[in-house]
């Protein structure tokens, strides 16, 4: 088996010490131009690849990010988790990072795990997701000194410009008012919405893209206000409780079409109505794909790279420091993907 060259070969190659190759490797600037140039045709020229975890060692650095694998709730839903962390954990790889899994019971003995982690130099900053309202984890973290970004706002804040922490986010809002504009721009006018009770955040701020496309639409804010009342249900997130929720709807008067804030709930409402009016869901899971459900997309590529550009770029994962003209947080804007359902039997 042929030889891997060494450190010490690319000195020899180059003529200089050992040292001067640590140098132009982990810190170039110090090293005078004419020499980083040998140095530099000397690795490439034996191929020399330094050897990540001695360079990690070295300069006390874990180039590692940790982030909770959250217990699978719901085999729907749950899936957006998934593909983010396949999204995190591909991007972060094509940076030399790696990606930490750890559990955690709950919000506090997830800070608990943090301060474990860092305290032993094993990860350097940290990604938080499915943030809530008065989450406890952004302001200790923040006064730990943890380096860390969220897949959230910091709900119950100013959303937009709270310097406390850095956060990438998805606009749910604008997400279902173009679900729901799409459906009131072919003549469609009772429009209802099925999403989750006050205060989920995400949630909140999916419902009111729906309701401001409708009163947007309607002749009369006035009666736009009331006809709402009529047409948005609230229940917690699963199959069943959609199905509930639109034999509620329809209960209260005709439904043109219905939009919803998840997947789950959207496949309720979908086999409930027997594929009778048209259904959008949130989140474009395999499953809505699967049965030809329309569906509001996250770009979770987007979001990854926005996370890792906050960790790694001017901020470096703190409320504090970097540019004041770089912005602390990452709104991205979501797809709709429009689809065709397969025929269901009458309900």
């Amino acid at each position: 088996m042929q030889r891997l060259p060494t450190i010490v070969d690319v000195a020899s190659t180059a003529g200089v010490s050992r040292q001067t190759v640590s140098n132009v490797l982990n810190s170039p600037d110090i090293v005078k131009p004419e020499t980083r140039i040998r140095v530099e045709a000397a690795i490439a020229s034996l191929g020399y690849h330094p050897h990540e975890s001695a360079r990690r060692l070295r300069m006390r650095k874990s180039s590692t990010i940790g982030i909770r694998l959250d217990p699978q709730t719901d085999g729907i839903s749950g899936s957006v988790l998934d593909r983010f962390l396949h999204a995190l954990t591909e991007q972060a790889a094509e940076q030399g990072l790696r990606i930490l899994l750890f559990t955690a019971r709950d919000h506090h003995d997830e800070v608990t795990q943090i301060e474990r982690l860092r305290d032993t130099g094993d990860v350097d900053a940290f990604v938080l997701t499915s943030t809530t309202l008065g989450d406890p984890r952004t302001t200790r973290l923040a006064e730990l000194g943890v380096s860390f970004v969220t897949f959230g706002r910091p709900w119950g804040v100013d959303d937009m410009d709270d310097p406390a922490h850095l956060w990438v986010d998805v606009d749910g809002r604008s997400g279902l008012h173009e679900a729901t504009s799409a459906y009131l721009s072919t003549g469609l006018r009772r429009v209802g919405y099925i999403g989750w009770p006050a205060g989920s955040g995400s949630g909140d701020d999916r419902m009111r893209g729906w309701r401001d496309a409708m009163l947007e639409a309607a002749q009369s804010p006035a009666s736009g206000e009331v006809e709402l009342e009529a047409l948005c249900v609230a229940v917690e997130d699963g199959v069943s409780q959609g199905a509930e929720a639109y034999r509620r709807l329809r209960a209260a008067g005709e439904v043109d079409a219905v939009v919803c804030a998840s997947d789950s709930l959207a496949l309720g409402a979908l086999l409930a109505s027997g594929g009778a009016i048209p259904v959008t869901g949130y989140d474009d899971t395999p499953v809505a794909a699967a049965v030809g459900l329309s569906s509001v997309r996250q770009p979770l590529d987007e979001v990854a790279a926005g996370v890792l550009e906050l960790l790694t770029g001017a901020h470096a994962g703190r409320s504090t420091g970097g540019p004041a003209n770089d912005p602390r947080h990452r709104l991205v804007r979501p797809r709709l993907v429009t689809r065709s359902p397969a025929p269901l039997p009458p309900r």
